[in-house]
């Protein structure tokens, strides 16, 4: 049986890839800054076959990529799903995005902010989000009630969260500690609202919610709500 050899115009593979527009990608071929297997292209019309052709800007490679990762600094008001019919989608985020079946690992209440990572890798997602593989999910709060060494024993006790349900122990660290108090949180669990269920609990209310960490994936401070970045390579290989 043949193979059937698919071509395509250099411009248009450079565009899907996401090196830019059909009329930038022409510009970077005409200025000479693209080359097919190592030979400047002349041509934005020029075909190229992906599966056995090295395609380069400025001899940076580009390629097909399987799976894409992004960390999300998720801003409030938008919903940790691929679609809904209501909310804008943490997917709808990624602009960049080249694939189509990016999902959210896990996911953030509609008003919490932070730490989202949104990717097509499911064998990376179900490891991380695995209740025996114990991954770390450290959370910001602001708490209205005073937190106190009581509340921290509590927390590490593990706490009936109602619903005859019941989240593990976990690490609570107190930054401040007054009328409305702050704190980091450390569980290793994704019950429904389980951090909110479990100050409440205790008789205290979470007012704001910011998730820090997953596993080794820190989140990149220098990223605003709503921005995003694609993961670097040392970060990926990280991923437990």
């Amino acid at each position: 049986m043949e193979t059937t050899i698919i071509m395509m115009r250099l411009d248009k593979y450079l565009s899907e890839m996401g090196e830019g527009t059909r009329s930038e990608v022409k510009k970077y071929i005409r200025q000479g800054m693209v080359t097919v297997d190592g030979v400047p292209a002349k041509k934005p019309e020029e075909k190229v076959d992906e599966t056995c052709q090295t395609v380069c800007i400025n001899g940076r490679k580009i390629g097909y990529e399987k799976f894409e990762y992004y960390m999300l600094n998720k801003p409030q008001g938008v919903v940790s799903a691929t679609v809904d019919n209501h909310d804008k989608t943490v997917v709808e985020l990624i602009e960049s995005r080249r694939q189509k079946d990016l999902f959210p690992v896990g996911r953030l209440d509609k008003d919490t902010e932070g730490l989202l990572l949104i990717t097509n890798d499911g064998e990376t997602a179900h490891r991380l989000l695995a209740p025996n593989k114990h991954v770390d999910k450290v959370y910001y709060a602001k708490i209205q009630g005073r937190v106190t060494e009581e509340t921290v024993r509590k927390f590490s006790e593990g706490l009936n969260i109602g619903r005859d349900e019941f989240a593990k122990p976990s690490k609570l660290h107190i930054l401040k500690a007054d009328e409305k108090s702050e704190i980091e949180l450390t569980i290793q669990e994704g019950k429904f609202h389980q951090v909110k269920r479990m100050f409440h609990a205790v008789g205290m209310e979470v007012i704001y919610l910011k998730r820090l960490s997953m596993g080794t994936l820190v989140l990149d401070p220098s990223l605003k709500p709503g921005e995003y970045r694609p993961l670097e390579v040392n970060e990926v290989k990280k991923l437990c």
